[in-house]
């Protein structure tokens, strides 16, 4: 490629056709004696989730399309499938039923075609049962959570466990199957703000009996208990300010590894794992200022050793005699199934998500920078330059354009991993800046906290500075800066296009416009979310205006191109086209791209890649360049 071509018009081999078509997500992994399960999400099936099986012999298909083990229990899903003796139990997205799978057979239907929704599942073998999470909607209106449990041979009653608070999670059994633990909260509260952990004997019928809760509550969040070998209640708990491990033994609560690191997750979606029990160790991982670890503990000696390994995102901890499993992703690779020799610290690749072997030439690699904010605190973000080795020279003169990524959320945090939607737009010649702003998670309870009562200013503070930060370096072109993001994120660059003039252009995908509308229309899990983020509604409706884009479009004059699912069910349509609908009227340079087949986050193959040609083919109009790939054009409105 000839020197000095523009930025934004490199030609990369990281297209929108490699991202959906050569790559798969990897999700929830279970082990079942010596075989190890995990499922896939497949963008060419129709955003489908597989179920795959690692054995000795080979790696093979559990099932059958068009099978999808996803539920919708809080929207997000997880923990959508569970494995014992070789039997599959999963939620099938369709029509949220429980089925149960057995070698060579086809899935049988364990609950009733209704209105109900399971997830979290967990295989009690003694009982021949299944414990999971329910989500009720058969009444209308706010859905019922509880804790339920089901034959799992044939289909029968649904027997409820446990009930009385808004939410629950992590059910768990001790090793005699005895003792049954579990999450529950309430609104107004998150998992991530007063997660409170219960246990209690079963009896004769297999009932909770007397329920106690030994930790979690107001301003502790407890996070993934599980039952150890030695009978002793684990959990993550931030009692400290940072989520650490801890076990309840009879003296009482002990710390295991008391450090500023944060061993859980903030809980979007079910079946999430830290950490897991090898033996009396416990393989666990952790992160520190953004990027993850993964190490052994002996728990009687409070000894925690990291392994050396390159992964710096870390997930879906499994373990077993001498043995961890889990899936990572480094700088330079995207996310693997990784199975790890404790004593020898030796790993083994058993399952890719893509098979694709991208030159280190097209890569941009992440610089973690850290700097100053409003009222003189700190923000963290990941800095990636332009980079392409098929280009021979810069263009003099010019400077990159600047793209600004808000992940979504907002409790939620960007990691250092490879990732090629990054790597798309930094190969073709733009800079990224991936911001952590304040509320994000991986920097202890009080970083994540300074967001309450300030969305939509501190995090919008914390994209602005950053790209001070890089234009004062010299590293961006002041005048070609654009900021994107989806969701809570969308919500981020929506307020920076309309309160701010920094930044001259930006995407909102499934954004949240206006604020009052997401605290009367969401569903139920968020519903009460925006109380800590903004304030009580409708007490605070001033504040809720306040910070509304819809409610100040007359500041708003910077183009927006706009991506929405017509199924989104947290972000419904109406707050988008509403805005959009304001633009046009204001006669500002706008698009809007409407998928009649998605909901909140887009799965399909087909839409991924669309939605990402037409941000590039919107921001090449703006910012005047002509881009090297045949991108079919999108419609701008009011666009001279």
């Amino acid at each position: 490629m000839p020197g000095g071509s523009p930025y934004g018009s490199w030609k990369s081999p990281i297209t929108a056709d490699l991202i959906v078509s050569e790559t798969v997500g990897l999700g929830q992994v279970l082990l079942d004696g010596d075989d190890v399960y995990w499922s896939e999400q497949r963008p060419a099936e129709g955003g489908r989730n597989a179920i795959l099986r690692a054995r000795p012999d080979g790696i093979g298909e559990c099932l059958p399309a068009p099978y999808s083990a996803r539920t919708r229990v809080h929207e997000y899903g997880g923990g959508a499938f569970a494995v014992a003796g070789g039997i599959v139990y999963f939620t099938h997205f369709a029509d949220q039923r429980v089925y149960r799978l057995a070698p060579g057979g086809a899935p049988v239907p364990l609950t009733s075609a209704d209105a109900r929704r399971y997830a979290d599942l967990l295989v009690d073998r003694g009982r021949r049962r299944l414990i999971a999470v329910c989500e009720d909607h058969r009444a209308g209106g706010e859905p019922v959570n509880s804790l339920v449990a089901m034959d799992a041979d044939r289909a029968g009653d649904v027997q409820t466990l446990a009930s009385g608070h808004d939410f629950f999670a992590s059910p768990c059994l001790g090793p005699d199957g005895q003792r049954l633990a579990w999450l529950a909260w309430d609104h107004p509260d998150m998992p991530w703000d007063a997660a409170a952990l219960y246990v209690a004997q079963l009896d004769g019928d297999g009932r909770p009996r007397e329920p106690r809760r030994i930790a979690g509550g107001a301003n502790e969040s407890v996070f993934q208990p599980s039952f150890g070998p030695d009978g002793l209640l684990y959990f993550v708990s931030d009692r400290t300010g940072w989520w650490n491990l801890y076990r309840h033994a009879e003296n009482g609560i002990e710390a295991l590894a008391p450090r500023d690191a944060e061993f859980g997750l903030p809980q979007w979606v079910f079946g999430l794992s830290t950490y897991a029990f090898s033996g009396r160790r416990v393989v666990c991982a952790w992160s520190e200022r953004g990027e993850s670890r993964l190490g052994v503990l002996d728990p009687d000696t409070r000894e925690l050793r990291a392994f050396a390994l390159p992964y710096t995102d870390i997930g879906q901890v499994r373990a077993r005699a001498g043995k961890a499993y889990f899936t990572g992703a480094t700088r330079s690779q995207l996310p693997v199934l990784v199975e790890l020799e404790l004593d020898s610290g030796r790993t083994t690749v058993l399952h890719r998500s893509t098979a694709l072997c991208l030159e280190p030439g097209y890569l941009s690699k992440p610089e973690a920078i850290e700097y100053e904010t409003a009222n003189g605190e700190r923000a963290h973000a990941f800095y990636y330059g332009p980079r392409n080795h098929d280009v021979e020279d810069q263009p003099a003169g010019e400077k990159p354009p600047l793209l600004v990524l808000n992940h979504g959320g907002p409790t939620a945090a960007a990691s250092s991993a490879l990732s090629l939607r990054v790597q798309y737009w930094t190969s073709r010649g733009f800079a990224v800046l991936d911001v952590n702003y304040r509320g994000s998670t991986g920097y202890g309870r009080e970083y994540r906290e300074r967001l309450y009562g300030r969305w939509g200013v501190a995090d919008v503070e914390d994209c602005v500075h950053g790209t001070r930060h890089l234009i004062a370096r010299g590293l961006v072109d002041p005048d070609r800066v654009a900021i994107r993001g989806g969701s809570a994120g969308g919500f981020t660059a929506l307020c920076a296009l309309t309160f701010h003039t920094l930044f001259r252009a930006g995407a909102s995908y499934y954004g949240v416009s206006d604020l009052e509308a997401l605290a009367r229309d969401t569903h139920k899990f968020e519903a009460r979310y925006l109380d800590r983020l903004v304030g009580p509604y409708p007490g605070e409706q001033e504040r809720y205006r306040k910070r509304s884009p819809i409610h100040h479009v007359d500041r708003l004059a910077r183009p927006v191109i706009f991506f929405q699912g017509a199924e989104d069910r947290v972000v419904p349509p109406d707050q988008t086209e509403r805005l959009v609908a304001a633009l046009h009227e204001k006669r500002v340079p706008v698009a809007y791209v409407l998928f009649q087949d998605e909901a909140h986050g887009f799965r399909r193959a087909a839409n991924i890649k669309r939605a990402l040609e037409a941000e590039l083919y919107f921001y090449s109009r703006l910012f005047g360049f002509t881009p090297a790939d045949a991108i079919p054009p999108v419609p701008i409105a009011h666009l001279r």
